[in-house]
């Protein structure tokens, strides 16, 4: 349940994100600024999980903002100014057309660009060599757009002739090229300081009334990306990442009980598996930041 918070109204709620608009001309904000914070909730396997991590949210927040600011490009934060209650877990932000398509691009091939490239040799029709396996690196970047789902559905993995048909050429070309100029300068970053950027997802939009397209959303965060450590990298097994995999692997072992193609809700996450998560997390932004995160 999203909390009430004076001067903005909720509108709406994601797997992780709740969006408010200003609650009228009275609470002191213009009327094209929303605001986005950042909750505690975790997601896995299209459910969100009944057991919050702790300072989750306060840590995908801090390392979008970090990225924004380091990567320089127009983006949709406009204050960090917001009430007491969300403080660094939230941004306001400017009200843009959002695009409607994931912006995906992929360095190395892993998740489910592996099981496309094992059934047909491409990912969303962009075709590789023969011979890579799980966790290889790409010969370079590829542009892999999905189209958004509903809340608790599969974003669908779409070919460029698709993104297209949905947004146009010439967006969908510009989208292309925004995404993979950002993925290409993260991804040195990121390497310089021993973190691999295996894949990442962007969101895209236009500035109402005009053709500026901004960035979106939350950027490379442990939620939207995978990163590796770039000393343990080894292709051929999965690799060890930065982001919720102890809670997807104690949700698919025999522990947890749970069935992932049945109907039952996930159970609650045991004290053990949150305490890792979040220092995973926590770890991920201390190590691309170089910064302390301070809880």
């Amino acid at each position: 349940m999203a909390a009430e918070i004076p001067g903005w109204t909720h509108v709406y709620s994601g797997k992780v994100r709740d969006l408010y608009e200003p609650a009228g001309p009275e609470a002191g904000h213009p009327g094209d600024v929303v605001l986005v914070v950042a909750s505690d909730r975790i997601s896995a396997y299209d459910h969100v999980l009944p057991t919050p991590i702790p300072d989750k949210g306060a840590v995908l927040t801090a390392l979008s903002l970090w990225w924004f600011e380091t990567l320089g490009v127009p983006h949709h934060v406009v204050s960090t100014d917001v009430p007491d209650a969300v403080a660094g877990r939230a941004m306001v932000c400017r009200r843009l057309a959002m695009f409607p398509i994931e912006c995906v691009a992929r360095g190395y091939l892993t998740g489910s660009g592996l099981v496309e490239y094992r059934e047909s040799g491409e990912v969303c029709g962009v075709p590789l060599p023969d011979g890579l396996e799980d966790g290889s690196r790409l010969p370079r970047p590829i542009f892999t757009p999905a189209r958004k789902a509903d809340l608790g559905e599969h974003d669908e993995n779409i070919t460029f002739e698709k993104a297209a048909a949905a947004v146009g050429e010439d967006d969908a070309t510009r989208l292309r090229d925004l995404t993979l100029e950002l993925y290409t300068r993260a991804a040195e970053i990121a390497l310089e300081r021993g973190v691999i950027l295996a894949d990442t997802k962007f969101e895209f939009g236009r500035v109402p009334g005009t053709d500026e397209i901004v960035l979106g959303d939350e950027v490379l965060t442990p939620d939207s990306s995978r990163y590796w450590p770039a000393d343990q990298w080894q292709p051929g097994r999965p690799q060890p990442s930065f982001d919720k995999q102890f809670v997807r692997d104690w949700l698919t072992s025999p522990a947890s009980g749970w069935d992932r193609h049945g109907d039952v809700p996930p159970p609650p996450l045991p004290d053990d598996v949150v305490e890792r998560t979040r220092a995973r997390y926590v770890e991920a932004y201390e190590r691309l930041t170089g910064r302390t995160f301070a809880s």
